[in-house]
């Protein structure tokens, strides 16, 4: 039963994966919308996803886009939750017909970062003995680590951060694992961390570290309310890296890596396409001008979505200029042979 002061306060559903990390991510973007919106009252509502049930197969043979967001789609679809709080790097380049992301927020650190075996503690990746196996269920990180760290094997593990976790600790099938220095922080164990990969060493994942919210794309009153969360500069990178990544048709089953960042008013991308040994590399770094004199905020294409993201209040120039740097840059591999070094990859990974 409700007290008399949460029944006048408007509800608002928020949908989540149930997993420990997606549940403390929608916590904190929801302490976020609490404290913008003090009368509306926020409820969390988790589910289950496909991704989170598929746990002995590699996420980059399941060869399924939408692995864990379908299902909170669904729900978002039957009006059952308002929004949902998703890892940005979990949704595909585009998104189903009447959603969009209404908010990307703040980003966290990027890039990759390595968990040892307690036996292995002070240790790098450089300085663990020969055929040191390392667990990471992403072929970016693993085609970019094996040309640089040749002398150490690389398998599947999966499941979610606490599985992975305990599977390094309490085995001795790894002696380290790669994963999201995002996700660590987030769970209270930077501690763990035992080496943030640089960008020399490896590239990161479209959109790691960024935390989006997905809505109806009709729903003007919720998209209104979460643009409150964008953070700009997030927004215009990371549209930068998912036009990249749709313009080459990358996803989970193909090594496809970036970095981004903004200084003067630029706007730099780095992007990569690798065999899935790492052998084959192109990597190009180009740069866009993101300031323009008058932001054009509003204006008739107001509702204009830029690789499934919708930015209110961000100006228009810079959107298009990010999403044409991501055009651009995809196109400059391409002509260079991306295409034949990511179907390889494709048809490799396929056959394993």
């Amino acid at each position: 039963m409700q007290d008399g002061s949460e029944e006048n306060k408007n509800v608002i559903r928020v949908g989540t994966r149930k997993s420990q990390l997606a549940r403390i991510q929608t916590d904190s973007v929801v302490e976020m919308m609490s404290k913008r919106f003090p009368s509306t009252h926020f409820e969390i509502v988790a589910m289950s996803t496909t991704g989170d049930k598929i746990l002995d197969t590699a996420l980059s043979k399941i060869g399924e886009k939408s692995l864990f967001t379908k299902e909170l789609e669904n729900a978002l679809e039957r009006n059952e939750v308002d929004l949902v709080v998703h890892s940005l790097k979990d949704l595909p380049t585009a998104l189903p017909t009447g959603f969009t992301i209404g908010a990307v927020c703040k980003r966290e650190n990027p890039h990759d970062a390595v968990v040892f075996h307690p036996k292995n503690h002070g240790k790098s990746l450089s300085s663990l003995p020969e055929k040191s196996i390392i667990g990471t269920s992403s072929l970016r990180r693993a085609a970019q680590l094996k040309k640089k760290y040749p002398h150490l094997e690389f398998r599947d593990i999966r499941g979610n951060l606490n599985t992975r976790m305990k599977k390094l600790d309490e085995k001795e099938d790894f002696s380290a694992i790669v994963l999201a220095a995002a996700g660590l922080r987030r769970m209270g164990w930077e501690n763990r961390i035992g080496q943030i990969l640089t960008s020399d060493e490896c590239l990161y994942a479209v959109g790691q570290g960024a935390l989006a919210v997905e809505v109806r794309a009709k729903d003007q009153d919720i998209l209104n309310m979460v643009s409150a969360l964008q953070d700009p500069e997030t927004v215009l990178r990371c549209i930068a890296e998912r036009a990249f990544m749709k313009r080459l048709e990358g996803g989970c089953s193909v090594p496809v890596a970036v970095n981004t960042f903004v200084k003067d008013s630029q706007l730099y991308l780095t992007g990569a396409v690798y065999s899935l040994d790492g052998s084959d590399c192109l990597k190009e770094t180009m740069q866009s001008c993101i300031v323009f004199p008058q932001q054009d905020l509003e204006g008739p294409n107001d509702d204009l979505q830029h690789v499934g993201i919708t930015a209110l209040g961000v100006s228009h120039q810079a959107l298009k200029s990010s999403e044409s740097l991501g055009i651009g840059l995809a196109d400059l591999l391409l002509s260079k042979g991306a295409k034949e070094i990511l179907t390889v990859a494709r048809q490799l990974n396929d056959a394993r």
